[in-house]
Order: C-alpha cells, then sequence, then structure tokens
C-alpha cells in the first residue's frame, strides 16, 4: 500500500507544481531580469527602482499611515475584503495616497520575527508587460528598495540574472 502511495503523491505534486501551470511561459519565452529592475506600479502611476527576491514568496511595497476605511477589527484577519488605504513613496521622494480592497492578510517571518501585513492587488508594468500580483503593504522608509519583488511575480514568466543591469533592458 505504501509503495503504490508514493509514486501516487509524486504524480499529484507535479500535477500542482507552479512549473506546470498552464499560464507559465515556456522557457525559452521567459523574459530575463536582473537583481534591480525599473517598474512601473500603474494603480500608483509611480516608478519604483525593486529588488528581485527569489527568497521572498510575496511582492512588498513602502506603506505608511496605513488605515482601514469603515467598520474596522483589532483581528487584522476579520478586515479581509475591506478597504485599506495608503500613503507610498518612491526612491525619488514621489509620494501618493492610494485606497484597495484587502485580499489577503500576510504571516512574514524576517530577521525582526513574525508580523502580519495587509496585502492588496497592484498591476506591476516592466518593459511593457503588465502582471497584477498580491503585494503586502509594510513601512521599507529605511530600506534601499522601496518596492521588492517576490516569487508571486516572478512565478511563470521570468527569470533572474544576478549579472544583468537595470540599464540593459
Amino acid at each position: 500500500m505504501k509503495k503504490a502511495l508514493i509514486p501516487l503523491m509524486f504524480v499529484v505534486f507535479a500535477l500542482h507544481s507552479p512549473s506546470s501551470l498552464a499560464d507559465s511561459r515556456p522557457l525559452e519565452k521567459k523574459s530575463i531580469v536582473g537583481q534591480v529592475e525599473t517598474i512601473n506600479v500603474q494603480d500608483l502611476k509611480l516608478e519604483y527602482k525593486a529588488r528581485i527576491d527569489t527568497g521572498a514568496n510575496t511582492s512588498s511595497i513602502n506603506a505608511y499611515d496605513i488605515r482601514i476605511l469603515g467598520d474596522k477589527s483589532e483581528d487584522m484577519r476579520e478586515n479581509l475584503g475591506n478597504m485599506v488605504e495608503f500613503k507610498t513613496e518612491n526612491e525619488k521622494g514621489e509620494t501618493t495616497t492610494h485606497k484597495a480592497k484587502i485580499v489577503k492578510v500576510s504571516k512574514i517571518r524576517n530577521a525582526q520575527g513574525v508580523e502580519r501585513r495587509y496585502a492588496v492587488k497592484m498591476d506591476l508594468s516592466w518593459n511593457g508587460e503588465h502582471k497584477e500580483v498580491t503585494v503586502n503593504l509594510r513601512n521599507r522608509s529605511k530600506l534601499e528598495y522601496k518596492l521588492l519583488l517576490g516569487r508571486n511575480w516572478l512565478m511563470g514568466d521570468y527569470l533572474v540574472d544576478v549579472e544583468k543591469s537595470d540599464e540593459e533592458d
């Protein structure tokens, strides 16, 4: 019984793995990005120098003065579906305020411990290619890169070449 279960589990995993997704581009059609790329956040009408981070599952943007609109709960998960308003600033000092629907509450583990963050959908554009992804909201004002692109942006469409510079696009 156990011997038959292991190959079955392998087949199920292979069918549901990200590399088997129907919307994933063939390897030869994937775009090559470097460690740092200029990304246009369509929803904000701002450009950011973004750090590509293959170790991060979810992308993250600089957000501060985050507040829930309407009825809000102290339990962040109960605010799913509510609108959130936040301010953001890119590395050039350009700022804007944005409203979006909370689509996820992420539990993030980092060097400082574990924290929960709200996440919203955003349309990110690179070299004319648009991709809507979930982006979590975090105050990144003290960090060099105000936008971090994780695997959720890379998956299916991009490969990372650490030797490629942003100017090569």
